[in-house]
């Protein structure tokens, strides 16, 4: 059934050109726009996923990471307190302006610590030694920030708040779905760049706990203590963090109604290729149905492109049967075929062939009944 299947759909090559060129191109619009949203919500969440700490103290309602609001820093101090918590450190995320050597202005995303090697982050540091921060007036930037302030090396300077900060190293894969360069200063630094709104105040308290504490044990009395913040887990600030783009930009609707026309197209050119096929061999399976095949035989025939047994071709087959009632139904069901005196159902032919699996019960039960191809 399978050889015959794949003959049928070979038969006609422009036609399975066709189909599969529509279904291919359905699944590739399906791919790329899957692809293209998944890679839209990791970066909402790539540096939440990358950050070695198990708890996020942000403020109340705070949307997503890149849009934080500040609180007082000295909270870390009550957490830092709690039985369960290893360590706990300020987290301050805020975008700054650099002003560029061509005398233009672009935005950045600053993450700034007080020890980003205790953390793991960033991740992948492709120059300089993140405990140089401490130091001085420094900066990381990541490689991807070359598309918005041009190229740099270790070594040059860019200008934040009037005031010269030297480029000592640079980092790989640190995104954010905003699309901004992601920038890592000392936690100090930060603060005095924009003393307005960050001197004393700090965007997130990140919690690393012991290897016996109990999450929620501990996620309770940090909500007790700072009854003014919220307490999320890694994988719940995570999830927040692209909930927020999902909603808020359209971006979902947009995968589904993609996603959804290219299923469509693929169903309606797989759907017209079915239909145009069994227009062709509608008589093929009437004479099926006529000599005992069932409907799920005339379905599969259908939906795999082959009639059961063989396609009925004008001029291909000659078949015998003795009981006449049974011939007479066969030729109904198709003009390629007639019967002559004895009950021998001829439509020329010179192959052969048996076709007992087709016979009706009534008609098998008979002495010497049966179907077959004659010379």
């Amino acid at each position: 059934m399978v050889d015959l299947a794949l003959k049928n759909l070979l038969h006609d090559k422009l036609r399975f050109f066709i189909t599969v060129s529509g279904v291919a191109f359905a699944v590739l619009l399906v791919l790329v726009q899957v692809g293209m949203f998944l890679g839209f919500l990791a970066n909402a969440s790539l540096t939440i996923d990358h950050l070695d700490c198990d708890l996020w103290v942000t403020s109340r309602n705070a949307p997503n990471v890149d849009f934080a609001h500040t609180f007082p820093e000295t909270r870390v101090l009550r957490v830092r307190s709690i039985p369960g918590v290893a360590r706990a450190d300020n987290l301050i995320v805020a975008f700054m302006n650099f002003s560029l050597p061509n005398g233009a202005t672009e935005g950045a995303l600053v993450y700034a610590m007080e020890n980003f090697e205790r953390w793991s982050f960033p991740w992948k540091v492709e120059k300089g030694a993140l405990s140089d921060l401490r130091r001085g007036r420094f900066v990381f930037l990541d490689d991807s920030a070359v598309k918005r302030m041009g190229a740099f090396d270790t070594g040059d300077y860019r200008e934040v708040a009037d005031r010269r900060l030297e480029i000592i190293g640079r980092t790989q894969e640190a995104k954010s779905f905003t699309t901004n360069p992601l920038a890592f200063m000392d936690y100090d630094l930060a603060q005095s760049l924009q003393p307005d709104t960050l001197r004393g105040r700090t965007s997130y308290i990140v919690v690393k706990l012991a290897p016996a504490a109990d999450v929620t044990r501990v996620s309770a009395e940090i909500a007790r203590r700072l009854p003014f913040n919220e307490v999320h887990t890694r994988a719940e600030w995570s999830k927040r963090s692209r909930a927020y783009w999902i909603g808020s930009t359209g971006i979902g609707l947009n995968m589904y109604i993609t996603v959804f026309l290219g299923v469509l197209v693929g169903i309606v050119v797989v759907a017209q290729t079915l239909y145009t096929s069994t227009m062709e061999h509608l008589k093929e399976f009437g004479t099926v149905k006529a000599i005992g095949g069932s409907n799920r035989d005339t379905d599969f025939a259908a939906a795999s492109g082959n009639c059961r047994g063989h396609r009925l071709r004008s001029g291909a087959a000659s078949l015998v049967c003795t009981d006449p009632r049974h011939a007479a139904r066969i030729a109904q069901a198709s003009d390629h075929t007639w019967i002559s005196r004895n009950g021998v159902l001829r439509d020329g032919g010179d192959v052969r062939a048996r076709l007992d699996g087709f016979l009706p019960q009534g008609c098998r039960d008979r002495p010497g009944a049966g179907f077959s191809r004659l010379k």
